[in-house]
Order: structure tokens, then sequence, then C-alpha cells
């Protein structure tokens, strides 16, 4: 493989919070003309190492090199007059401006600014690159994936030779993530240096040039990516031999346990979330949801648990003697009363799921006081389970005493999971339960939920992999834009038939649906 030259070079980078390292002497070179991925379990570091070179951390140690010359940067404004834009995960932009007004916002320019001649330069880019943007429309009224596009465009139209790009299909369709890929093979063939930081291996060899590895904050390798296998990239991620089949048990004796009927729900704007949505989720299966973000999916666990009020139909729980109740309209407390646990794992963990300031212990003992124990007079029973989580689920704290904060993103995921499965739920709802989690981690998570099932709970999956929604669950409900458009199932359906259904080009084959 040609050498390429490199853009960026990073030596001896080390960088802590507290007494946690989060990235110890790393060296990594990132080159123009080639797409890098960096590989690492939570906590690893990559994404605090790529801040650093965005501007948003200052290294402890360490220097930086662009384009052979060293450099100090202390602000994300530093990074771009050096040519480096970074996209995270969650984007930058105000709903109520248009996509031009986005990208020039906060640019000095001489002169009154003229918006007609940026959204001419911002067609010009889009053709150089293949992408498909309006400049004049809202933000508000755009598509995850068209939000992205305008966060990568943006650091283009600032001159950014070096593109970063953090989890950049989380929430994008197969057919999506196809045109970003062609796009970032555009960037990549123009000579501009792209780097992304990913947990799916299958779109690392599809779409890198190269692999760097970190583990535990320190580099430990990299390696061509034609040259290596997905298996081989887990190996080195993790440190040790791990196995990669999802396993899918049969459900055994599946009976109807959620039974849910027309159910329309409105969001407090009044626009249509769920429209006479209906289907029936069986115990001892796993029923996957899939579904472009904002489609509805947050909205329908969230009426299942009692968190959300709809607008006309029912959600009926149904015992095994075929006897059912009506949920809806009932305090979330009260669902539990009448023995019916819905464990809820929410898509923002920190906003709804954990509280930030408290420690582990306090965060499951939140539980114990919904349930009316005495919160002040039981600490040991929330400790114990709290120790068992992180012994089980190998989360990364120094101790039951720090605060949720404190922890990578990854860790506390797993805690959320950890003490919803502690409840012993009959039904367990999950809302991208291993979002943002190593593969290592994402496994024990999908053998929690097999787990679950083979106990008879009934198990619903709203996932953004559809690798791995299609390996792991039973049945498949598609949403798009509020509607069913399928039920299928899983074992004889494929991804990009799924990917079709998500947006609503058809609506599903007759052979390929799942029987209610």
């Amino acid at each position: 493989m040609e050498q390429k030259t490199a853009a960026v070079s990073m030596r001896n980078i080390t960088k802590s919070f507290g007494t946690t390292i989060a990235n110890r002497q790393v060296s990594l070179d990132i080159r123009n003309g080639e797409i890098l991925a960096i590989l690492g379990e939570n906590g690893s570091g990559k994404t605090t190492l790529m801040n650093m070179l965005s501007g948003i951390y200052f290294p402890d140690e360490g220097q930086i090199f662009v384009n052979g010359k060293e450099e100090v940067i202390r602000s994300p404004k530093d990074a771009l007059n050096l040519g480096i834009g970074m996209v995270h995960q969650h984007f930058k932009l105000v709903d109520v401006l248009s996509a031009t007004e986005n990208i020039v916002l906060g640019l000095k320019e001489d002169g009154r600014l003229d918006l007609k001649a940026a959204a001419a330069r911002i067609r010009s880019i889009c053709e150089q690159y293949g992408f498909e943007l309006n400049p004049e429309q809202k933000i508000y009224d755009m598509s995850v994936s068209q939000k992205q596009t305008v966060e990568i465009v943006k650091a283009l139209y600032r001159s950014a030779g070096i593109l970063i790009l953090d989890e950049p299909t989380a929430v994008l369709t197969p057919q999506e993530t196809d045109k970003l890929f062609a796009v970032l093979r555009n960037m990549r063939d123009d000579g501009k240096a792209v780097v992304i930081i990913t947990h799916k291996l299958q779109e690392v060899k599809a779409l890198s040039d190269r692999v760097a590895v970190l583990r535990k904050g320190e580099f430990v390798g990299e390696m061509v990516t034609a040259d290596t296998s997905t298996q081989e990239m887990t190996n080195m991620m993790v440190g040790r031999q791990i196995t990669l089949n999802i396993e899918r048990p049969e459900p055994a004796d599946p009976k109807p346990r959620i039974r849910v009927e027309n159910l329309t729900v409105r969001d407090a704007e009044g626009s249509l979330r769920l429209d006479h949505v209906s289907f029936t989720a069986q115990s001892g299966e796993i029923l996957g949801v899939a579904g472009i973000s904002g489609c509805g999916q947050k909205e329908l666990l969230e009426a299942i648990a009692g968190l959300q009020k709809a607008e006309e139909g029912s959600v009926s729980f149904v015992e095994d003697d075929g006897t059912s109740e009506n949920l809806l309209g009932r305090d979330p407390l009260d669902i539990q009363k009448k023995g019916v646990v819905l464990s809820f794992v929410p898509e923002d963990r920190l906003g709804m799921g954990l509280v930030a300031n408290m420690d582990l212990t306090d965060n499951f003992m939140l539980r114990s006081f919904r349930n009316g124990r005495p919160v002040f007079l039981d600490r040991k029973a929330p400790r114990k389970l709290a120790g068992q989580v992180v012994e089980e689920l190998e989360v990364v704290t120094p101790g039951l005493s720090t605060p949720v904060r404190r922890l990578s993103g990854g860790n506390v995921q797993k805690v959320l999971v950890g003490r919803e499965i502690s409840l012993s739920p009959r039904v367990l709802l999950t809302a991208y339960a291993v979002r943002g989690l190593d593969i290592n981690s994402s496994y024990m998570i999908y053998d929690l939920m097999n787990r679950q099932k083979e106990k008879g709970v009934a198990v619903i999956f709203v996932g953004e992999d559809l690798d791995v929604l299609l390996a792991l669950s039973d049945r498949i409900l598609v949403l798009c834009e509020g509607c069913v458009t399928g039920l299928l199932d899983a074992r004889t359906t494929d991804k990009n038939e799924v990917g079709l259904l998500m947006t609503g080009a058809h609506t599903g084959r007759e052979g390929g649906r799942a029987n209610e």
C-alpha cells in the first residue's frame, strides 16, 4: 500500500481526569488521502484523543504536529484554523436557522454577510463530494442524516482538510450509511484525511484503509484494513479471544404478553408521533423495533411504560390465563404494584435513567424507593445489587461511591441496563441498550437479553444496528413516521428490506411478515 503523507502526528499524548488516565503516551499518525478507523472498548480513550485534536481538551503531555509543524491547539477555533473539523455524535445546530445560516454561524467575514453567496458555495461543496442538501432548509425540518450533512459541510466550508467523525452511522439507515460512505470516499480521494470513531466492525472493514486500536488509554497497534479480519480487530481491542456470534434460542412456549391496539400519541406541540400502531409482544421472545431516529420508537416504549399519554387506543398486559388489563392512563408505580414490572432503558441515560451526581448505590436505591422501601434505612440491598452489576458487567469504576457522572458513557449504560434487568421484569423495554458500548460490553448485554427471554420475559428491543436486530430478534416491528410499515420474521428477512420499510419505500412483502 502506498505510504501517504501525515496530516497529523500525535506524539506521546497523555491526558488524565483526576486519578483516571484517559490516554497514556499515545502516538498516532493521521494521513492525507486515507480513512482511518479508531477502535477501542469504552473508556479506551478514543473520543478523548480526538477531542484533544479538535481543541475541546488540552493534553497534559505530548506534542501535536499538523503538516509537519508542531502546533498548540487550545480551542476548537484553533483546530479549525489548522483545518481540523470534528463532527460529534450530538450535533451542535440551531433548529430555527437554515442550513446556510448554521454553516456560516460564528464566521467573521469582511463586510456584510452575503447568504446567497454562501449558499452558492455550499451547493458547490455538495456537488464536489456528492452531498444532498438544500441550503435554505430549516434544521427542524431535517432528518438526522441531513443534520449530519450540515455538520460535515460546515467543517468543509471552513476549509477543513482533516475531518473526524464520532460514531457517524449511529442513527442512519443502511441506505443513508451507504450514501455517507460514498461521500467520505470522495473526500479521501480528494486528498483529505478522514477519521471515524466507530464500534461497527463491518463498517470498519467496508470503509477504512487503516485501523488504529486503543486499549485502556494506550495505543496497542495498527493494521491495514484489507489485511485483517473483524475477529482479529476484536481480539486486539479486548486483549483476548472473544466469540462474535449472537445466540438466538428459539422462543419456548410464547404467549401474548403485551397487546397494543390502535395506539395514537401526540407530542406537546400536537404533532402526531404514533398513528394507530397495533402489534403483540410475546413472552419468551425478543421483538426488535426498527426505525429512523424520531419515528416514534421512544414514544411507543414510554406509552407502554406509563410515561406517555395516549390520545386513543389500548395497551393491554395479558396474563398466562388469557385475562388482560389495560395499562393506559395508569401511573408507572401503579403498574408496578399490579405486578406488571416494565423495565425501561431510555435514550437519554443521564436525563431520564440515572442521577448524575448520585453514586452507584444511590442510583440503585432510587428503584427501591419507588417500590415503597424506606430509602434512608436500607442501603445494604442496593449496595449489594450495585456490586453484583459492577462485577457481572465489568463496570470500570473506582468504587460504588463514585458519582455516576464520573463514569464513561459506556459504563453509565452498563449500570443502567444492569439496574433495570435486576428488577426481574416480566416485560423488558429497552431503547438503545448498547448505544456507545464497545463490542465486548455489547455482547454481554445481548447475552442478558437472551437470558431474560429464556426466563419467559417479553423483551421489546429498540436498536439502531440492523445487523444486531436481525441476529438477536425473533420478530422485527418496523416504524416509519409513527406508522407500522412491517412486522417481519427476523430469521427470513434481510437488512435491505428492513431499511426500505424504515423509509416507507414499501410496506413489506406478504411472505416476510410475521404473524401477530
